[in-house]
């Protein structure tokens, strides 16, 4: 749940209401102060009865009906907002919205009764918010030499140098997620032993698309940048074959690797075995050990988890721990947190982070917790003890707007390349952020926040280049790790739920049906990407009528899709008054 972001970006629009930005009648506006201060009442238990929500089904029914009556509240003065700029709708809005605010109002006070449930002891509260972090990190810093995967390295390094009598050499590394298999492929990417390789990464996911592939690896390859796809897999194989042929070396990272079917695993390897007079290496990583086998023509290599003590130096360096004082006190707690990372590199990096700056308490709150005791935590294999650490990494965070920033990420595809700059306009249109207390700008305070996701490991540096001939050269890129992924998913729960009725950030790859096809409910989508067209999609005028006409709402809109090909956008953009970025 992310209620308490979400009433922080309502309590502030409402503030603006209150303070005049637009024509709002007088009695309104003092039932708008009720509003805010009902509000403030709420936010100050949030961030402890979302702890609670984890395992207390109560508790999370009640974040439900508080968070939509969040975004109804939002969506109210929307309309408010949109509809006085129009004479004649504003004059009926006039009388509408006093019963529209007692309604709300009736409904606030009954979810705010309930609220002295979560209440916390003032003394355990963390209303204090710390100043963002604004010293300077380049985002392109080259990462430490990660913990306790050396000796995988130099074993992975001397099976491909077994294989120098084939032409082309699949080696698989796999394991569960989490584990480390595409830091794994990152240092043998980096190795000196591939400085005079051609080289190329690809991030494939949980769907093999061939042509997908074939596009990304022939772009990073070629010398004269490919401006455009091809759409046809005969004339793929055709440019892979000149490519890849010729006494060259190429390393391809093939990463995050899905498919089981043998028929599609056998089409992937004969697409890249067209490397006559050449020595090409395909390193492949996995979760799945019948994946690893059936694509692989060498061993393919199974990694282990980390020892209880490598987590252990993992969160140490993540924490800054010998910088910390009362050391002694802390160390017997840290090694317990360390054992229950199961060996997972991830959830010590998320978990390190966390704990970085944490007083003792924290530090055997964080040990002791109930989410490790959950029924289906000792039912499954590490998997879960990754993913309960990160999800006691992200209750953790302090501040309720940068897991809200999070949260939203959920938006992209897996493995989607986010352009920074464009993410953080994205959250600043959605009114996520905003200047603290005059000491950063909104835009300081995003790039603060990005800084922070990739600290704790929620965002990570993208492996691959930009897929798309059209995005900028200089943009910094950033992706997720799958878990991440479905963490961000699980804390969103029903707002990216295309057919719920209480969907707010969408993203579609049909642009040539109306929104209301996609979605039950349209007019409450706040943010929309489109990405992922069809061939054929974004032909002249393709685009449906009524794409977005009924997304009153939208703040957000997204079209990730070739200018080359984008010619014209529908007019019922227009008609989108919310609009702050497209």
């Amino acid at each position: 749940m992310v209620a308490s972001g979400v009433i922080k970006v309502v309590i502030k629009e409402i503030g603006s209401a209150i303070k005049g930005e637009f024509n709002l009648p007088k009695n309104l506006r003092k039932d708008m102060e009720k509003m805010k201060v009902t509000l403030e009442s709420v936010e100050a238990v949030l961030s402890e009865a979302e702890r609670r929500s984890i395992t207390d089904e109560p508790t999370r029914l009640w974040l439900k009906r508080l968070k939509d009556a969040l975004y109804e509240i939002s969506d109210m003065l929307d309309d408010f907002e949109a509809d006085s700029s129009n004479l004649l709708e504003g004059v009926v809005k006039k009388f509408r919205m006093p019963n529209k605010m007692k309604e709300m109002q009736e409904r606030l006070q009954k979810i705010s009764e309930d609220h002295t449930k979560y209440s916390v002891p003032a003394e355990t509260r963390r209303d204090k918010q710390p100043v963002p972090d604004i010293r300077e990190t380049p985002v392109n810093a080259e990462e430490t030499d990660p913990i306790g995967r050396t000796d995988d390295k130099q074993k992975i390094m001397g099976r491909l140098s077994k294989s120098i009598a084939e032409n082309t050499t699949f080696l698989s590394i796999w394991g569960f997620g989490g584990i480390g298999k595409t830091t794994l492929a990152r240092l043998v990417y980096k190795d000196p032993q591939f400085k005079e390789y051609s080289k190329a990464w690809v991030y494939v996911s949980e769907k093999l698309d061939l042509k997908k592939i074939g596009n990304s690896i022939i772009s990073q390859l070629s010398e004269k940048e490919e401006q455009s796809k091809i759409d046809e897999l005969k004339i793929i194989h055709d440019r892979l074959e000149k490519l890849l042929a010729g006494n060259k070396k190429i390393l391809i990272i093939l990463d995050d690797l899905w498919e089981k079917r043998p028929s599609e695993l056998e089409k992937l390897k004969v697409m890249l075995k067209q490397a006559e007079g050449s020595k090409v290496m395909v390193v492949v990583t996995t979760r799945e050990e019948s994946t690893a086998k059936e694509i692989g023509s060498v061993d393919s290599y199974c990694l282990a988890p980390l020892t209880d003590e490598m987590c252990w130096d993992i969160i140490k360096q993540k924490c800054n721990f010998e910088a910390r004082p009362y050391k002694e006190r802390l160390e017997p707690i840290g090694k317990g947190i360390a054992k229950k990372c199961g060996g997972v590199p991830l959830a010590a990096q998320s978990l390190g982070h966390m704990l970085k700056s944490k007083p003792y308490d924290v530090w055997d709150s964080v040990r002791s917790n109930h989410i490790w005791n959950l029924p289906n935590a000792r039912g499954t294999s590490s998997t879960y003890e990754v993913l309960a650490s990160l999800l006691l990494s992200y209750n953790f965070i302090d501040n309720p707007s940068l897991k809200l920033c999070f949260a939203y990420c959920a938006i992209f595809p897996k493995g989607h390349n986010i352009i920074k700059d464009d993410l953080i306009h994205q959250w600043i249109a959605l009114g996520f952020i905003e200047p603290y207390n005059d000491i950063l700008s909104t835009w300081q305070l995003g790039e603060s926040y990005v800084r922070q996701l990739l600290e704790m490991s929620f965002l990570q540096h993208s492996k691959t280049v930009a897929e798309r001939s059209y995005a900028r050269e200089d943009a910094t890129l950033f992706t997720m790790h799958d878990l991440m992924h479905d963490l961000a998913r699980s804390v969103m729960a029903d707002e990216f739920y295309l057919k719920g009725p209480n969907c707010r950030y969408a993203c579609l790859t049909d642009c040539t049906k109306p929104l209301k096809s996609s979605t039950t409910s349209p007019a409450k989508i706040k943010a929309l990407h489109i990405v992922d067209h069809p061939a054929d999609c974004l032909e002249e005028n393709q685009f449906h009528p009524d794409a977005y006409s009924q997304a009153k709402h939208l703040r957000v809109l997204v079209l990730d899709v070739s200018p080359y090909s984008l010619r014209e956008l529908p007019d019922s953009i227009g008609k989108l008054k919310q609009l702050r970025i497209t």
